[in-house]
């Protein structure tokens, strides 16, 4: 590693680098970072440095918990230990392209740190590594975005907000060659941010957008899509626009979504575990136990791929967005969706996700909850066929999901699966974290409850 460094300083010095940025995730999957001197640059990377641990102690508005024991005031929030992932390299377009990387927290001499986003995830991967088998994944978000900026969003209330482009224009040409400019633009932005689009198109509904990453492996595939997530917030905002990742900003619109694709590959072959040419839709046994996993696990471990208050305005039957644990083989109504394929191709398809989940929490659940049927071989029910939600009355109580956030903390509480894949010490900071969520919102009165009420009751 000091070699490494050594290199990594003379590449920088030899550029004319005088600084660097740095960012690490914290709960809520929001970056939090600094630029450093170059000098700074080499002791953080050199040994672990120090971060303030309130980024692992505070909510998206900065407001600290009170109800975590790991850090709050009565810890002094000291210096949380993290190291730089030299690997996670990349230059800034709009940035006259400074060196960027990312870090993750450690614990002491540990080789993880029990409340760290990042490296929650690396521990599941570790789990399937540990199995011989490695994850290639990939994510699709849909955002919409406003001729809006930070200023006037606040000035306008939220309210009134001016789209993008007007109009339900799903997959449209129309609205892709009259922004063209702007498309190539996105493209090409995220092209230098060694984050490759694979499709991009217009969705239903004023303004919104979807995009889908290029698949990867590991670590760098949540890497990616968190980095894509922040940066096109920044790309927007530095042409006088806004986008938004929100589940649902608006009940007259579908909701956005973040769904993962995903597949496993043997470590000493490289060749792809979930395709059997032999099998009904070419689906092997790992494929069917891996799925029966996300069944099974899909409501204990909900919480973490909707994890806000938001999350389930988005759940709803009809809205494009599962509401049950169900799978179907290329059945968009379902929460997993076989997709049948090549080799290469075949993948499922997890389409609970909302554009606000935290990719380091999303993809380590869905992979957690897949190893987990992978290793109890669980057998894999028979697929729906048709509309998921026409038969949802009829499903057993552990497939239906919980419809609010409240719900979803108890179940992930009381999991003995959750502690055992994350840890004890997670599940309690992260369900947590999510109380605090719902406290926050249950302080407030709403526009629907003063419509409804402030009047007639």
């Amino acid at each position: 590693m000091p070699h490494a460094i050594d290199e990594k300083l003379k590449e920088l010095e030899s550029q004319g680098v005088s600084h660097v940025k740095i960012a690490l995730t914290d709960i809520d999957g929001v970056l939090r970072g600094k630029y450093l001197t170059l000098k700074k640059f080499k002791s953080a990377a050199q040994a672990a440095a120090g971060f303030c641990d309130c980024v692992l102690g505070w909510d998206c508005a900065d407001a600290l918990y009170d109800n975590v024991s790991f850090t709050g005031w009565h810890t002094a929030f000291p210096d949380a230990l993290y190291q730089i992932d030299l690997s996670s390299e990349r230059r800034v377009p709009d940035e006259k392209q400074v060196p960027f990387f990312l870090g993750e927290f450690v614990k002491n001499d540990e080789d993880h740190h029990p409340i760290c986003p990042r490296s929650l995830l690396k521990r599941v991967l570790r789990q399937a590594e540990d199995m011989g088998m490695g994850a290639t994944y990939s994510f699709e978000y849909e955002f919409f975005v406003f001729k809006e900026t930070p200023h006037s969003i606040r000035e306008k209330n939220y309210r009134d907000l001016t789209p993008l482009s007007p109009g339900m224009f799903g997959y449209s040409v129309l609205r892709n060659v009259w922004l063209s400019d702007l498309f190539g633009e996105f493209i090409d932005f995220f092209k230098e941010l060694d984050i490759e689009i694979e499709g991009l198109h217009c969705e239903t509904g004023p303004g919104v957008w979807e995009t889908a990453i290029r698949y990867d492996k590991g670590i760098t595939a949540a890497d990616k899509a968190n980095l894509f997530k922040t940066f096109t917030k920044t790309f927007f905002q530095k042409r006088d626009m806004m986008a938004t990742f929100m589940a649902k900003w608006s009940m007259d619109y579908p909701g956005q979504s973040g769904h993962l694709h995903m597949s496993l590959y043997d470590l000493k072959t490289g060749n792809h575990l979930f395709h059997d040419a032999s099998e009904p839709h070419c689906m092997s046994d790992t494929m069917k136990h891996f799925i029966a996993g996300v069944i099974k696990y899909m409501k204990p471990f909900l919480v973490m791929s909707a994890p806000t208050i938001n999350s389930y305005t988005r759940l709803v039957k009809g809205a494009w967005a599962p509401t049950a644990a169900t799978w179907g083989v290329d059945n968009r109504t379902t929460a997993v969706r076989a997709i049948p394929g090549d080799e290469a191709s075949q993948r499922m398809e997890f389409r609970i996700g909302s554009a606000d989940g935290n990719p380091y929490l999303v993809s380590a659940a869905v992979l957690g909850a897949g190893l987990l049927g992978v290793r109890e071989k669980l057998v894999l029910p028979e697929p729906i066929k048709g509309n998921a939600y026409e038969i949802q009355d009829r499903l057993s109580d552990d497939l239906l999901l919980p419809s609010n956030l409240k719900d979803a903390i108890r179940v992930f509480r009381n999991s003995k699966e959750a502690r055992e894949l994350f840890g004890d010490e997670f599940v309690d900071h992260y369900a947590g974290s999510r109380d605090w969520e719902v406290r926050e919102h249950e302080k407030h009165v709403t526009d629907w409850q003063l419509e409804r009420y402030f009047e007639i009751i």
